[in-house]
């Protein structure tokens, strides 16, 4: 079927229009404009149509090929791809490239246990989960934040469990309740930028520590009193950092003398096959413990178990929720709780991991010897550069083969932090696509000297 009246919408994307008119393809076949087998419209044709050069169309069409959106048959011209059908292949050309989101497994199985647990749960016939639950979430979903927060070592009561919509829910609310404006909280040199935008809502002061251990926290504490630690110990996001056993306990009791309150964001610590003792485990009375779903699983199951220090707090923390969210997605929390019961959480997460594993695998390959810092069972990698690189150059061309990469002033807490990127191995981008920006990173760091940006 000939699509040549087929006019593209380049507002669609801010950047080089090049890449505006390979993200309106991906759009026009989401919307079910184009579809399998539509060809385009010929490129000079196209350019004279919109008043811009040859190249850019050129371009523009090398992309969306490259995206797996369309496929060229010399002169007969381009039409759209047989993987684009049913806006597969658009659907990742939607989705928030800066995001550092699990990889999909080749083995993938969650749309399968997604509609198996809705089966299940709507005919067990309790439409209670379908309705509005008591702050905090239902008392199953409180019993499975006990079950999951076990793995990491952590003893709790169900009353000390909050269900929320999400860590950044978890975050929001635990910050809400426990830290005033002037407030000094500890962290890394690098920071989750959701933090980074608490802090600046609150009021709180971010002290960037160079490292976690007893003699950092007691300089940076005897400079003016800390309030709270905020900690990432498992693959930090973005340094990829791990804290070793012993020195969560350190970091554990030297916030014991202190009275330091921690805040553990444990995003990624259920995903490897034997996950570390929590801090929080070490000091249980001083912890406020978070370990969501978004980042073991898929961003789609918005649900994140929060550990109170105590009963009393965690009502507190389940009222504060309740006005920013109301709760966590019900259907969502639901869903966890039964695949922890039936099996399939562990069958999930494993998925995850062995396909992190694949791909952290082929990046150390591809690149070599790197200077990169990642971990085995992780999907992103962070990369120091070398003065010669500058970092929105190389993450502008990485992000345009589908590779996801930001810079580290993203993250970083003091303005004069060394630079370097954040690599994401994981989201949408399928193994060949990884390749071929692994690729295309490898021919960067090699040769530095090309990375002016071309002007057309």
């Amino acid at each position: 079927m000939a699509s040549d009246g087929w006019l593209p919408d380049l507002s669609v994307d801010a950047g080089p229009k090049y890449r505006a008119v390979a993200a309106a393809i991906a759009a026009d076949i989401a919307r079910g404009r184009l579809h399998h087998g539509d060809r385009l419209p010929p490129q000079r044709d196209l350019a004279a149509r919109l008043g811009i050069d040859l190249t850019t169309v050129t371009k523009g069409y090398d992309l969306a090929r490259q995206r797996g959106l369309i496929v060229a048959r010399g002169r007969a011209g381009s039409f759209i791809s047989p993987t684009a059908r049913d806006g597969a292949a658009a659907s990742a050309a939607q989705t928030d490239i800066a995001m550092n989101s699990p990889p999909i497994p080749v083995e993938a199985r969650l749309p399968e246990a997604m509609a198996a647990a809705m089966t299940t749960l709507t005919r067990a016939g309790d439409l209670a989960r379908l309705h509005y639950q008591r702050p905090g979430g239902a008392a199953a979903d409180r019993e499975t934040g006990v079950d999951l927060l076990s793995r990491t070592g952590l003893a709790s009561d169900a009353e000390q469990i909050v269900v929320t919509a999400g860590g950044q829910n978890a975050l929001h609310t635990i910050a809400s309740t426990l830290l005033r404006p002037g407030d000094r909280v500890a962290c890394g040199q690098y920071l989750y930028p959701g933090f980074h935008a608490l802090a600046r809502r609150i009021g709180f002061t971010l002290v960037p520590l160079a490292d976690w251990n007893p003699e950092t926290l007691a300089a940076a504490h005897d400079a003016a009193p800390l309030r709270t630690l905020y900690i990432v110990p498992t693959n930090d996001n973005p340094t990829a950092h791990t804290i070793r056993a012993e020195d969560r306990a350190a970091i554990a009791a030297w916030a014991q003398r202190h009275g330091v309150q921690i805040i553990e964001d444990d995003a990624y610590g259920l995903l490897p096959e034997k996950p570390l003792p929590a801090i929080t485990s070490f000091a249980p009375e001083i912890g406020w413990y978070i370990a969501s779903m978004a980042k073991v699983i898929s961003p789609a199951l918005r649900v994140a178990f929060v550990r109170a220090p105590g009963v009393a707090e965690a009502m507190l923390l389940a009222a504060c929720q309740h006005e920013s969210a109301v709760m966590a997605p019900p259907i969502n929390a639901a869903m966890v709780s039964l695949w922890v019961a039936d099996g399939s959480f562990d069958h999930l997460v494993a998925a995850v991991r062995k396909e992190a594993a694949w791909r952290q695998r082929l990046a150390g390959t591809m690149l070599g010897d790197a200077p990169c810092s990642a971990h085995p069972e992780g999907y992103h990698l962070w990369l120091p550069l070398a003065p010669g690189l500058a970092p929105e150059v190389l993450a502008a061309a990485l992000n345009l083969e589908g590779l996801s990469a930001v810079t580290s002033d993203r993250f970083a807490v003091a303005a004069d932090a060394p630079k370097a990127l954040r690599v994401s191995l994981g989201g949408a981008i399928d193994r060949n696509a990884l390749a071929r920006g692994l690729r295309r990173l490898d021919g960067h760091l090699r040769a530095p000297a090309v990375q002016a940006q071309p002007v057309i």
